[in-house]
């Protein structure tokens, strides 16, 4: 459980800084990609955070992977905003590189004792 309390403050983190990242694009006058990034990370963690009142093995599994399919998609929009110099750090995108390592390294080990 250790593991996992560690993904959820991560994930939060991630969240929090997307936050912050969204009112500065949003002072630029970028709405478009703000939404968009706002969203999908976001959600990576109020996924998670559902994934541990599942009812289900399955339903944890399935859970965690909409979380990492999130993940994925806000690291496409980071990479974005950072490759057209909206952002100029990658220290977010390192952030959600984390919380999507230890999502895929979850889902392989919930997958593994499903059986």
């Amino acid at each position: 459980m250790k593991e996992n309390s560690l993904l959820l403050e991560k994930s939060k983190n991630l969240a929090l800084n997307i936050i912050d990242l969204c009112k500065s694009l949003r002072q630029k006058k970028e709405y478009i990609m703000s939404d968009q990034v706002l969203r999908s990370g976001t959600s990576i963690g109020a996924n998670i955070r559902e994934a541990y009142y599942a009812t289900s093995k399955a339903d944890f599994i399935a859970k965690m992977h909409i979380a990492l399919k999130e993940c994925f998609e806000t690291e496409y929009w980071l990479e974005l905003l950072h490759e057209s110099e909206y952002i100029v750090s990658t220290q977010i995108i390192s952030c959600c590189k984390d919380v999507k390592h230890m999502l895929i390294a979850s889902c392989k080990t919930a997958k593994s004792t499903a059986i």
